[in-house]
């Protein structure tokens, strides 16, 4: 990896760090080649400190160090991508990530239309929202629905039609969501037990 330090007079190049996991991006720092080869031999980040004007492990008075994962350059070799492993918050003020984001899994629209479930039902408008209503006729209505999505996308899996299918696949899913929040649960909850199993 040629990583083109001499680019700006510091010597310094940026470095975004990413949760490996999550894919969330929980802070920017700098490095200069020492910093970044004390990064790779320790497997620990290590920042060059502006303010500091010294290499500066993050974690090293606070213990909330960034283990090395993977390490990418971009086109013009200039900045640097660095995917870790967090333990503990990332910002020296207690975040998460240093825009005070939480550094959890989210899946884009899934995740948005999660949020849109939950605030259905904790609005309770029966009159005004179908997933309010089915919450209200209780947990058996709402998994009865999803077995009926399902047995209309096994239906349709059988046949050509591809936008039946989809659709279908998309009621399944819409439901199933609908599903886990009414027994409060998340996506993330399941996602955690698929982890659990990998091997």
């Amino acid at each position: 990896m040629k990583i083109d330090f001499q680019k700006n007079n510091d010597g310094l190049v940026p470095a975004i760090i990413q949760d490996s996991s999550t894919k969330n991006v929980l802070m920017l720092g700098y490095m200069n080649q020492e910093a970044f080869d004390k990064t790779v031999a320790t497997k620990l980040v290590t920042f060059f400190s502006r303010t500091k004007n010294r290499l500066w492990t993050k974690g090293e008075e606070s213990g909330n160090t960034l283990e090395l994962i993977d390490v990418k350059l971009d086109c013009d070799k200039d900045t640097l991508l660095i995917q870790v492993q967090p333990t503990g918050p990332t910002c020296h003020k207690g975040a998460d990530t240093c825009w005070n984001g939480t550094n959890t899994d989210t899946y884009g629209f899934i995740t948005s239309l999660e949020t849109t479930i939950a605030n259905r039902i904790a609005d309770a408008d029966t009159t005004k929202s179908y997933v309010a209503s089915l919450v209200a006729s209780g947990i058996n209505k709402v998994a009865q629905k999803v077995g009926e999505e399902a047995v209309e996308v096994i239906i349709e899996a059988k046949d050509n039609n591809d936008d039946l299918f989809l659709s279908e696949s998309a009621d399944l899913l819409f439901h199933y969501l609908l599903l886990l929040q009414a027994k409060g649960f998340q996506l993330n909850d399941v996602v955690d037990v698929l982890k659990s199993r990998e091997k």
